[in-house]
């Protein structure tokens, strides 16, 4: 087969405009073609399903030591889960995810679901609130300070910092330069924190704990807390903020859900195939790669869009309809393969619960329009006012 170099756009993936509303872009750079070089951005876009997922699988060919799209946020993450291969990563990734596996989260689950219970209670009887400070945001900040144990300053600053470890992971456009010493603030406290910072019985005093006792390397403990913190939070109020948004859109699939509480996990699929918290994540080729006869040269920086693949309509029928009976369960915005959402069991429990207390509690959500901000890497509403909301 002959080979050629893939199709060029002039789109800056990073901009305003294209951050706050991908999705037109999306639909162009997919007919375009599976990847599409961006020289504004120097990046490769990969923009079909089965590209985006074959890419995540493949840890050889494309490398997560550039989930950055800048040098200096690379360098920083240099060594942790996120930005290793395997075998490093599977080791550093081992001790992250032995609190978040199904067993060692299965007794947090009536725990977080009388705490979404009550807080939405709550919300429908005020009657009028802002959904993203109210909920989207409170909720999981408070689920993951008590299960971290975060107290004090680290506990008051998760929302900043979190935000802030996700902007940086951008090109070197202004966002990113505005956050780089909020992250650094974020990154000072890991390196400094001690056992005792943090609450007994917490699953961050038991990373120190296998620490103590030679299960983690010797200072790797707070840089393991600061992946639950940086990666974790801000796509999970991102996440939330949107089950409330598409639910007052679409109340006809809030009353399918209330009629089957079954269809609460296939909701949370669709809620994040429809509109995923994670706009692009970088990756770096190893060596000249192959996709569909044309060529990405080695050392060339990917962008995977998560979005465009899972809007794709060569795999997913009708794909712009957000339908929670669709379940979605191959969507790809917890990623796929060796660096799968490590936190994804948490982020369901979460989620999950939110929906199923909506579900119960909530007949109707008026809502005023949604506030976004730009963002590099995280796409999420920013303000959304429930003007009214009706009780069941």
């Amino acid at each position: 087969m002959t080979t050629t170099t893939p199709p060029t756009s002039g789109v800056d993936l990073f901009a305003d405009e294209v951050v706050l509303d991908p999705y037109p872009v999306y639909a162009e750079l997919r007919e375009r073609g599976p990847v599409v070089h961006l020289p504004e951005n120097d990046v490769y876009a990969l923009t079909r399903y089965d590209v985006v997922r074959d890419a995540l699988a493949d840890w050889e060919s494309y490398s997560s030591d550039s989930i950055a799209f800048n040098p200096s946020a690379n360098e920083a993450l240099a060594g942790t889960s996120l930005a290793s291969d395997p075998p490093t990563h599977t080791r550093l990734r081992a001790t992250l995810t032995e609190n978040l596996s199904p067993r060692a989260l299965r007794g947090l689950g009536p725990r977080i679901e009388a705490k979404a219970d009550a807080l939405v209670a709550e919300l429908v009887e005020r009657g009028s609130f802002d959904a993203v400070d109210a909920l989207a945001r409170a909720f999981p900040l408070e689920v993951v300070a008590d299960l971290i144990g975060f107290t004090g300053h680290a506990r008051d600053n998760m929302l900043r910092w979190g935000q802030a470890a996700m902007q940086v992971l951008g090109p070197m456009n202004r966002r990113t330069a505005e956050n780089f010493a909020v992250a650094g603030e974020l990154y000072a406290w890991c390196s400094q924190v001690r056992a005792e910072d943090l609450a007994e019985g917490s699953v961050g005093r038991g990373i120190f704990d296998a620490e103590a006792r030679g299960a983690v390397e010797p200072g790797t403990a707070g840089h393991i807390i600061h992946q639950y913190l940086g990666a974790g939070v801000d796509t999970t109020v991102a996440a939330i903020g949107n089950v409330v948004a598409l639910f007052a859109a679409h109340p006809e699939q809030l009353d399918l859900v209330r009629a089957d509480p079954s269809l609460v996990p296939a909701a949370f699929n669709e809620v994040l195939r429809f509109w995923p918290p994670v706009n692009a994540w970088g990756r770096r080729a190893t060596r000249d790669v192959e996709i569909e006869g044309t060529v990405v040269p080695a050392g060339a920086q990917i962008a995977v869009l998560f979005g465009a693949g899972n809007r794709d309509p060569r795999h997913y029928e009708n794909p712009d309809a957000f339908l929670v009976a669709r379940n979605p369960v191959d969507h790809l915005s917890f990623g796929y393969g060796p660096h799968g959402c490590a936190g994804q069991g948490l982020a369901r429990l979460e989620a999950h619960a939110v929906i199923a207390a909506l579900s119960r509690r909530v007949g109707r959500i008026v809502v005023g329009p949604e506030t976004r901000v730009p963002g590099n890497i995280t796409r999420s509403i920013e303000v959304l006012p429930v003007l009214e909301v009706t009780s069941v």
